[in-house]
C-alpha cells in the first residue's frame, strides 16, 4: 500500500513544476514574469544613478527595489526547498547568481550605496537560454563551453607569458624614460605597458625619448598579436569540436550534381544547394 503524500510534499512538487517546469503553462508564465522583473530591476538601478530622477523619485525607486528583492528572496528559498538536492543548486552557476541578485539590497542596510550592486541581477538573463529551450542555441552554448575548457591551459600559459612580458617591458621603460617622462616607478611603467599592449592608449603617460618611442612602437605592434592569440586559440578548439560532432559521410550523394562528400547532418549539397536524401 502506497504511503499518502504529505501536504508539504505536494506543495514542493507544485512549486517545482512552476519554478523548473519550462514546458508547462504556469512554468513559462512564471519565467516571463521573472524576466520582466529582472529587466525592471536593472532599469531601476540605472535610474537611481540619474541625479534628477533620483532626487524626485528616490523613495519610490527604493520601495520598488525592495519589493523585487523580496520576490527574488522568496523565489530563491522556494528553489532550495523544492528540489531533492538543494546543495547542488546553491553552489551551481545559476544558484550563485540568484544569491547575488538578492544580497545587495540587504547589504545596503549596513553599507549605504551597496544597492547599486543590484545591477548584477542582469546576470540572471542567462536563464533566457534555459527558458527558450531552443536545441540549436543549447548545442552551440555547450560547444562554446567545451572549446573554452579545452583551451584554458593554453590561455593560462599565454597570460603567464604576457604578465612576464609586461614586467620586463615596464622595467625597461622605467630605465629608458625615467621620472621626467612620467614613468615615476616600475608599477606605473607596467601600467603604461598594459594600456599600450591592449591598444587602449589613454595618453596620460607617453615616452618622449627616441629609444622610448621605438620601444613603444614595438609594444603597440605586439599588442595586436596579443589580442588575436586568445581568440585564435578558442576559435581553433571550437572548430575542432564542431568537426568532431559532425562526421563526414559519403552515403549522402547529391542527385543533381553527384557530389558525395557531405557531413552526416547536412541537409543540402555543398556544391549546388540541392536538398539531400534522408538516410
Amino acid at each position: 500500500m502506497t504511503q499518502m503524500k504529505s501536504k508539504y510534499e505536494i506543495f514542493r512538487e507544485k512549486i517545482k513544476v512552476i519554478l523548473y517546469g519550462t514546458d508547462t503553462v504556469l512554468g513559462r508564465l512564471f519565467d516571463l514574469v521573472l524576466l520582466g522583473l529582472i529587466l525592471l530591476s536593472v532599469l531601476l538601478v540605472m535610474m537611481e544613478t540619474v541625479q534628477g530622477i533620483n532626487q524626485k523619485y528616490h523613495s519610490q525607486l527604493i520601495m520598488c527595489e525592495w519589493v523585487i528583492t523580496v520576490f527574488f528572496t522568496i523565489e530563491y528559498i522556494l528553489r532550495i526547498i523544492s528540489i531533492q538536492k538543494p546543495v547542488r543548486y546553491i553552489f551551481s552557476f545559476y544558484g550563485i547568481i540568484d544569491l547575488l541578485a538578492v544580497l545587495p539590497m540587504y547589504l545596503s542596510i549596513f553599507f549605504p550605496g551597496a544597492s547599486i550592486l543590484s545591477v548584477v541581477r542582469a546576470l540572471r538573463f542567462f536563464r533566457l537560454f534555459k527558458i527558450l529551450h531552443i536545441p540549436q542555441i543549447s548545442h552551440q552554448s555547450v560547444q562554446l563551453r567545451e572549446a573554452i575548457e579545452a583551451s584554458k591551459e593554453k590561455i593560462l600559459v599565454f597570460i603567464y607569458f604576457v604578465l612576464i612580458s609586461t614586467v620586463i617591458i615596464g622595467s625597461v621603460m622605467y630605465v629608458i624614460e625615467g621620472k621626467e617622462s612620467g614613468f615615476t616607478s616600475i608599477p606605473v611603467s607596467i601600467y603604461w605597458t598594459i594600456v599600450t599592449l591592449t591598444t587602449v592608449g589613454y595618453g596620460d603617460i607617453s615616452p618622449i625619448t627616441p629609444l622610448g618611442q621605438f620601444v613603444a612602437s614595438f609594444v603597440m605592434i605586439l599588442g595586436y598579436g596579443i589580442i588575436a592569440v586568445p581568440t585564435g586559440i578558442v576559435t581553433a578548439e571550437f572548430a575542432k569540436n564542431s568537426l568532431k560532432n559532425s562526421t563526414i559521410s559519403t552515403k549522402k550523394a547529391c542527385e543533381k550534381c553527384g557530389s558525395q562528400v557531405h557531413f552526416d547532418n547536412a541537409k543540402y549539397c555543398y556544391e549546388c544547394g540541392t536538398e539531400l536524401p534522408n538516410i
